[in-house]
């Protein structure tokens, strides 16, 4: 796929490195390629979140979203050549079988296929039943556990999806494995470029933290590096708009603005910083939606306990089929959201950042 559009192929060179969670430094690198010229100074953590910081007087703003990807880990290699693997992040087994991965070896990249069990040999009981993740294999083609490694496979070798950055045929829509979460990595980008060469009234920091999918670890450091006046979770939200999803469950749809995120499992909201927000959104005339998430968190779970507390929000775009091997989001719910929080950024200086903090906004 041939990219001309500057903003496309940062997408797709984020989407399509592979960076499950404690391995992130190839798309961290991605993103310090990206982000360095907006920056005054970039650093990493001894986790090896990536900070870029612009400016320093005022408020510290930290906007942060995660490397990491949902992915595998190679745990073991039968002496057929098969490979047994751990997932690292959250997986449902009914989208996993027969699914092309690749895997990160000491010779290079290797791809492989999750092996299934034809239907013709399949009882009808089985059919009915997912098969359990400690029971599925990957296949790269070796005869024996010895050509396996002649390949350069070892245990511990990371395995991510197979999904090409795709503009589908409404070139406004785009499909990518690891948009969870390489749009909040874009998102931190292109808030920094946005505010170049604009006054603003604050330090702001674009953070890419690591291991968000098994714990929300580098949050826990990266926020103590910054250690910030206010926080913005940048990361996807599950969109309510195909099939089968209850709109109770997910109030979303694709293209309808920018998520902001009442409350998930590891934070509410904080109220005053909400109303910043949503005040910014009406008065720019900038689309944006109401969600909450009862299961699951983001990385504001840790950064709003740090220290003595960080007033913090997230803000999401709505995103089909998260924690799968191909997932869908629409390019204006990006804009809006740089948009968003870039004007949101202009208007926390000290005086308003001391009113949220103090409760009275």
């Amino acid at each position: 796929m041939i990219v001309e559009d500057k903003t496309l192929q940062m997408y797709k060179e984020l989407t399509e490195t592979p960076g499950v969670p404690g391995h992130e430094r190839q798309v961290r690198e991605v993103m310090r390629k990206y982000i360095e010229p907006y920056a005054d100074e970039v650093t990493t953590d001894n986790l090896g979140s990536l900070l870029a910081r612009k400016g320093d007087k005022g408020p510290k703003i930290m906007v942060a979203g995660h490397l990491d990807e949902v992915g595998f880990m190679v745990t073991m290699i039968t002496d057929k050549g098969f490979l047994k693997f751990q997932p690292l992040g959250g997986w449902w087994e009914q989208v996993m079988l027969a699914q092309r991965v690749s895997i990160q070896t000491r010779n290079g990249v290797i791809e492989g296929v999750i092996g299934s069990v034809p239907p013709h040999i399949l009882s009808p009981e089985a059919r009915k039943k997912p098969v359990e993740i400690k029971d599925m294999f990957i296949d790269i083609g070796a005869s024996s556990k010895e050509q396996a490694e002649e390949y350069g496979v070892r245990p511990g070798d990371t395995v991510v999806p197979i999904c090409p950055f795709t503009v589908m045929t409404n070139p406004k829509i785009m499909m990518a494995k690891a948009w969870d979460n390489r749009v909040g990595i874009a998102l931190a980008i292109q808030t920094l470029e946005q505010l170049q060469n604009v006054s603003h009234p604050n330090t702001v920091y674009g953070v890419g933290t690591v291991q968000e999918e098994v714990g929300l670890r580098g949050a826990q450091t990266s926020v103590f590096a910054v250690n910030p006046d206010i926080a913005f979770a940048v990361d996807v939200g599950i969109a309510g708009d195909t099939p089968g999803v209850k709109e109770g469950d997910a109030m979303s749809k694709i293209g309808e603005g920018p998520q902001v995120l009442l409350y998930d499992a590891s934070m509410v909201g904080h109220p005053g910083l909400r109303k910043l927000v949503v005040e910014t959104a009406e008065e720019m005339g900038i689309p944006f939606q109401y969600d909450v998430m009862a299961r699951g968190g983001t990385d504001a779970g840790r950064m709003h306990l740090n220290g003595k507390g960080v007033p913090s929000i997230v803000i999401g775009i709505a995103t089909r089929y998260i924690h799968s091997h191909a997932a869908i989001l629409h390019r204006d719910d990006i804009d809006n959201a740089v948009r968003l929080i870039t004007e949101t950024i202009k208007k926390l200086d000290e005086d308003t950042v001391a009113k949220i903090k103090r409760g009275e906004y």
